[in-house]
């Protein structure tokens, strides 16, 4: 999933960001509140890790504007301020949940894998598509037990294309989730992980399609 991390602090912003990418993410990082607000408007994220206290517009504007233009994307507070008050001010507001600094890059996990679980509708971190069981909280696919040995990309894509099981997802919204701004993905690339993830997905009851001039589709036989 892409996330767009906004937080002006460099050492906790480069520690959630490495945190974000070794668990499978794509990660974009603004360090300032009226950068985010146009990136926001430009580009479509699985979820936004914002800090309050920011340089150019405050996180709580940002959060305002954001809600304002019907965005549902969840949102991630992380701030130093912990007064009862700012927080109920700011979930009012629209924030999905509420982190207050310092805190263990353990528990900033689990809060973002809880919230992406309910942007994606699934509500379980299993989800089960024919013999195929994909681990959302854990990030790995396993078949009979036995786990698929997809790379980080591959999982993502199975990710993105399994959260819009027999629905057609285009291919400019596959690239879109997989890529940041310092990492591009080539029709190439992309061609490349589709092909790997099919022959890995071969045997599990699922069937990756191209669907010609629309993008990607996954079927699941679930039995009768």
């Amino acid at each position: 999933m892409r996330i767009l991390v906004v937080e002006d602090d460099a050492a906790i912003a480069d520690a959630v960001c490495s945190s974000l990418m070794q668990a499978g993410h794509a990660v974009d990082h603004l360090d300032d509140g009226r950068k985010a607000i146009a990136a926001l408007q430009e580009h479509a994220f699985a979820l936004v890790v914002l800090d309050l206290g920011l340089p150019g517009e405050e996180g709580g504007e940002v959060l305002r504007r954001l809600r304002a233009a019907h965005d549902g994307v969840p949102v991630l507070i992380i701030t130093a301020r912990e007064e009862v008050d700012l927080r109920v001010r700011t979930l009012d507001l629209g924030a999905d949940d509420y982190l207050v600094k310092p805190f263990s890059l353990a528990e900033f996990d689990a809060r973002v894998r809880a919230l992406l679980r309910r942007q994606s509708n699934l509500g379980v971190p299993i989800l089960q598509l024919g013999e195929l069981s994909i681990d959302l909280a854990g990030r790995r696919a396993t078949r009979a037990g036995r786990t698929l040995d997809l790379s980080a990309r591959e999982f993502a894509l199975l990710e993105v294309l399994a959260s819009r099981r027999n629905r057609v997802t285009p291919r400019e919204h596959v690239i879109e989730a997989l890529c940041t701004w310092n990492a591009t993905l080539t029709d190439n690339g992309l061609d490349i992980a589709v092909h790997r993830l099919r022959r890995k997905l071969e045997g599990t009851g699922v069937l990756l399609r191209t669907v010609r001039g629309l993008g990607y589709m996954l079927e699941a036989d679930d039995g009768p």
